[in-house]
């Protein structure tokens, strides 16, 4: 009933008036309360269209100090002025932890028969590009910033010629007992597995493409498991 009297005593051009401010609430709340000061004779009673303003101001001032917490404890590569930082793991307990990635690299029919019959000019492409996958699983923190450099327990590389699309499948498996995941000692070593037999193959072509390069599964850690996939 109050609100009723409200609209009824103001004029329709006067009512308009939130469409003429651009949505400036705090304009839109000053004007609000000229408008029942000129009905009713005296400013409006503390906590009315002051206090909604104070609790729209207040409620998006929470729900932005609450964004800001929340990316912080997500984003645990960033201080809280956003630098970038190493993460401290010193707390963690060590555990079992290993990694599976995979990525692929499409040949193409005739680089494909060269690789299969072990004519590239540079020699064998599969067992060079073992080794340097391997390799690069050892060096992954001297590649990768902000990684930790921990002891593997294990590195195993892999490549599979596929037939059926003309491509080589490169696995990559990494392990390691301690306070941190190894998904970036296994990626790294499948990615520069397929660098290195692109590097190998290039010169027969240069129509050569690595893709799909993802982990496919993990376990241990706070974490726990995880598969591509599921």
């Amino acid at each position: 009933m109050f609100l009723r009297r409200i609209v009824a005593a103001c004029p329709l051009s006067k009512r308009m008036f939130s469409s003429s401010v651009s949505h400036d609430y705090a304009s839109a709340i000053q004007e609000l309360n000229k408008e029942m000061e000129s009905v009713f004779g005296e400013p409006p009673a503390n906590g009315l269209a002051s206090s909604a303003s104070n609790s729209h101001v207040n409620n998006e001032s929470h729900l932005a100090s609450q964004n800001i917490v929340e990316s912080s404890s997500e984003l645990t590569h960033t201080g809280n002025s956003g630098e970038a930082q190493m993460v401290d793991v010193s707390p963690k307990e060590s555990s079992k932890r290993s990694a599976i990635a995979v990525c692929k690299v499409n040949l193409g029919k005739k680089v494909f028969d060269l690789v299969l019959a072990n004519q590239m000019a540079k020699g064998d492409v599969l067992s060079v590009a073992k080794i340097a996958g391997i390799t690069a699983a050892k060096q992954t923190s001297n590649l990768i910033p902000l990684c930790h450099n921990i002891s593997l327990t294990h590195v195993q590389v892999n490549l599979r010629l596929n037939h059926e699309d003309f491509s080589v499948i490169v696995e990559g498996e990494a392990a390691s007992t301690g306070k941190t995941g190894v998904e970036m000692e296994a990626m790294t070593a499948v990615s520069i597995a397929g660098l290195t037999v692109y590097d190998m193959c290039k010169a027969a072509s240069k129509d050569i493409a690595i893709t799909d390069i993802r982990l496919k599964h993990k376990s241990g850690g706070k974490s726990g498991d995880y598969s591509w996939g599921q």
